[in-house]
């Protein structure tokens, strides 16, 4: 499995099939490099992201979108994979073209500087509501 910092075209075409009128869940998945680079260099990747984390927080907030919860990855219990995640972030936005447009804004390039210092790489995995037990497509 592979992780990455950006989506790739096709990803964000996938992302759009989905549900148009509700709520998207952005499940995040992080991992930090050891030590920032670029204007962050002395700090540590994960100080680096937590500086981009507050000001998307703002950002994605006043788009109506909500930080859900965040927590530190300490073990994992079940399954095994290569990919080493440092911390799981829960998103909420609007819907997916919310999503799309706040991802591609020139606001969030600009604050991306420390996020780009800081991470190593991602999932990022899009989600619908769904009650438990029922099915789905």
């Amino acid at each position: 499995m592979k992780i990455a910092q950006y989506p790739e075209p096709a990803q964000f075409e996938k992302l759009m099939e989905g549900p148009q009128d509700t709520p998207v869940v952005m499940v995040n998945l992080l991992s930090f490099k050891n030590r920032a680079d670029g204007g962050d260099e002395g700090t540590t990747g994960a100080d680096a992201y937590m500086r981009y984390a507050a000001n998307m927080r703002k950002f994605v907030e006043s788009k109506g979108g909500r930080f859900i919860w965040s927590g530190r990855v300490d073990s994992m219990l079940i399954g095994d994979s290569d990919a080493d995640f440092h911390v799981i972030g829960l998103v909420e936005y609007p819907n997916r073209k919310a999503f799309v447009e706040i991802a591609q804004s020139a606001h969030v390039a600009e604050i991306g500087v420390d996020r780009a210092a800081g991470l190593a790489g991602q999932w990022l995995i899009a989600t619908t509501e769904t009650g438990l037990g029922e099915a789905s497509d």
